[in-house]
């Protein structure tokens, strides 16, 4: 009430001024404006204090106000209602935009107003105001930044689930999940200790043109990742022996496809093959349900199942516990729990804390077998991830002291040396690798798998008599395993031993051993068998077509890049080297003065073919570029020639092929063979051709050289020469890119 009374006089008042401003107006308007003489002069009315401050004005309701700049009656515009009006509006939208847009923390904004507390909670929250304006709008919008929140932990609330329980469930998530996670996190792995468990191969990205049909043909290693850091000791994995064609290389596996039934004549690629092969591949018959007889209920018939099901379950338990390996002895025992905690890091791919925790338990136990094995696959893990050689010289040093401490078990023992080995392999260390194959060998002398990878160590350094040895060695006690048998064909038909060889690699290959399905040993097994006139060559040749490793049987190189044109003869304009072709045929007797000068100077630069190509007969060459680089100062004895070829990097630079003359004598004949790789196209120029008698055969098609003309084929189908005349066949031999290999490819292919 006292509010009420002392409010009555404002109100009177704000009465009184409205009706005299009214009456005001009505004058206005009666009389028209206002000019000077009815106000006064501009002096008057703004006159000023003697302080300087201006001159209040009377207002006819006998209140007093400051004159201010820009009013010319010294008065306001508005009234007092006016203003609390306007004050009262802007206030009411304001408050509504807060709420509706959500821009205002209402507790900091609003404070703790108890008068407006709808809910009871002794404040005014959020809740009250949502009360006061629009409950289903502010539902709205929770909503909304529920899911905003929600979105921003990564997760989204299932259907019917409250926010409540998804924060708990998010909670959970959070939880459940590892302590560190990195980029290169692993799958899950088994637990269990064990080198099938614990030894992870080194994946990567290996080139695909490593493979080579004359290499020692040994189970692939990946060792793409690393440069050997001795330059002396390259990286290769088979070293060159004699006897091989061309050069060596690695061999990588492919998708084998399926049979096919189609002609082996067609010149496909592997690629193709494998996609006709995918297209008459027979959809897979589901397995049709065994009737049920009425006397056998549904339940018993689960029951059984379960029973037998649990039975397989357990008998396959027993086998595990069987072949689960010993690695820990009594040290290791002792610290078992920290061990398999450390391990568990190095699977879940926390190689820095599980280096840090072996580190440690190797420093606290130097005496746990265990400790070190586990430090050194760390190390190991760590030198794939780094690419670094320095890190896996370590993991190789870490494995031998592992292997070298008392009380090692005989697992462990294995397991640390085997990884040991083909670590070294793997940088390139041969003669290490081969140190510690024998080191397990003298431990283990009745296992002949040990036995047969100290064979493949010693075909690695090229020692082929070392080889020899201990595959003989292994058949003397395991005569039917086919692993040392195809090695051991493969060293008799490097020694020259044709007929030798043939049943070695047959009876290998037809054992299906692991190793044994390699594609160099159906190439040596087939071209065995032609040489000795045999022809169920073709039989072998197809079988390996049908295993994958033959683009045809007619294309056997081993070297490929998948999807490139597959001819046997090709014209010049196809290849897109007409600028070459024309300028060898322009040139071809400049060429051939310098080629005759060199041969009558000094025959020695022409050196014998050594690649066991010949049946009979005399054949030299003289290399002028091998790789893609000059081979010594060959160029100084024919200028010219060199000359005009450094205009074509095309041939220069294929690093897959060769520059070089090539003289034959009479009588000479070369067995049917391929080219390594289907990455080039070879170009043959005729410089000295007496007629008749020298030919070539590539497939199924013969053709004869001429002088001043270029014969162009693919090398990586089968051909044949006979030279039959009564003089020297000389011609110059110019290796080129395949003209489909794009310019990173030439640049990125390893060489051959």
């Amino acid at each position: 009430m006292q509010r009420c009374a002392s409010s009555q006089p404002l109100v009177e008042e704000i009465q009184a001024e409205e009706e005299e401003e009214e009456e005001e107006q009505e004058v206005f308007q009666e009389t028209g404006g206002v000019n000077e003489e009815q106000v006064g002069p501009v002096e008057e009315a703004s006159a000023q204090e003697p302080d300087g401050r201006p001159a209040p004005v009377e207002h006819k309701n006998g209140k007093r106000a400051e004159a201010g700049p820009g009013v010319a009656d010294g008065g306001p515009r508005f009234s007092m209602f006016t203003w609390l009006m306007v004050v009262a509006l802007l206030g009411v939208w304001s408050s509504v935009a807060v709420f509706y847009f959500d821009i205002v923390d209402y507790d900091r904004v609003l404070g703790k107003l108890a008068a407006y507390d709808t809910d009871g909670d002794g404040d005014f929250d959020v809740e009250d105001a949502k009360v006061l304006l629009d409950q289903r709008r502010f539902r709205g919008s929770s909503e909304r930044i529920r899911t905003e929140e929600e979105k921003k932990r990564g997760r989204r609330r299932a259907p019917g689930e409250t926010s409540g329980e998804a924060e708990t469930n998010q909670t959970k998530e959070k939880t459940s999940k590892p302590e560190v996670e990195t980029p290169t996190q692993r799958a899950p792995e088994p637990e269990e200790d064990g080198p099938g468990a614990e030894e992870t191969s080194v994946p990567g990205s290996q080139d695909v043109e490593s493979e080579i049909q004359a290499a020692v043909p040994l189970p692939p290693l990946d060792d793409s990742h690393f440069v050997p850091d001795d330059p002396t000791e390259p990286g290769q994995r088979y070293e060159e022996e004699p006897g091989s064609i061309d050069t060596t290389g690695v061999l990588v596996e492919e998708n084998q496809p399926e049979e096919t039934e189609g002609e082996s004549g067609r010149y496909q690629t592997s690629s193709k093959l494998s996609q006709e092969a995918e297209a008459e591949k027979p959809p897979k018959a589901e397995p049709e349900p065994e009737p049920q007889t009425g006397s056998t209920r549904p339940t018993e018939s689960r029951q059984a199942a379960d029973g037998a099901a649990e039975k397989t379950a357990e008998e396959q338990k027993e086998k595990l516990k069987k072949k689960k390996p010993k690695l820990l002895n009594k040290v290791d025992k002792s610290i078992k729990s920290e061990i398999d905690a450390a391990e568990r890091l190095r699977k879940k791919g926390n190689l820095d804390l599980a280096l840090k925790a072996f580190d440690s338990l190797v420093q606290q136990h130097p005496l746990s077998p265990r400790a070190r094995y586990g430090k050194a696959q760390v190390q190991d893990d760590l030198a794939e991830k780094l690419r670094s050689n320095d890190l896996l010289q370590s993991a190789i040093s870490m494995y031998g002291e592992a292997a070298e401490l008392p009380d090692v078990t005989s697992d462990l023992l294995r397991a640390a040396l085997k990884r040991r080995a083909e670590r070294q392999q793997f940088l390139g260390r041969m003669r290490g690798s081969l140190a510690t194959l024998q080191k397990l060998v003298d431990v283990f002398p009745d296992d002949v798998g040990l036995r047969n990878d100290l064979g493949v160590a010693h075909l690695l350094l090229g020692d082929n008599k070392g080889a020899k040895k201990v595959y003989e060695e292994v058949l003397a006690v395991a005569p039917s395993n086919g692993f040392a048998k195809v090695h051991y064909g493969f060293i008799l038909k490097a020694e020259n031993k044709i007929a030798e060889s043939i049943p070695y690699l047959r009876e290998g290959l037809e054992s299906g051993e692991p190793g044994t399905d390699d594609g160099r040993f159906y190439f040596h097994l087939g071209d065995a068998l032609q040489r000795v006139g045999d022809d169920s060559a073709y039989l072998w040749y197809e079988r390996g077509h049908q295993r994958g490793h033959f683009a045809s049987v007619w294309q056997r190189s081993l070297y490929n890049v998948e999807g490139l044109k597959a001819q046997p003869w090709w014209t010049p304009q196809e290849t897109g080297y007409a600028d070459l072709v024309r300028m060898l045929e322009r040139n071809w007797k400049t060429i051939r003065d310098e080629a005759l000068a060199v041969m009558d100077r000094s025959r020695g630069r022409f050196l014998p073919e050594e690649e066991n190509l010949r049946e009979k007969g005399e054949w030299g060459q003289y290399t002028l570029w091998q790789q893609g680089k000059r081979v010594g100062n060959a160029c100084q004895g024919v200028p010219k020639t060199c000359a005009l070829m450094e205009r074509f990097p095309e041939a220069t630079g294929c690093k897959r092929g060769q520059i070089k003359f090539s003289v034959m004598q009479p009588g000479t004949h070369v067995w049917p063979h391929t080219g390594p790789t289907n990455c080039r196209l070879r170009m043959h120029l005729g410089l000295v051709i007496p007629a008749p008698g020298c030919r070539i055969r590539c497939t199924d098609q013969t053709r004869e050289w001429e002088e001043g003309k270029v014969l162009i084929f693919d090398d990586s189908f089968e051909h044949e020469v006979w030279q039959e005349a009564n003089s020297y066949r000389l011609i110059f031999i110019v290796d080129v890119w395949h003209p489909e290999l794009s310019q990173y490819q030439r640049q990125t292919l390893s060489p051959i």
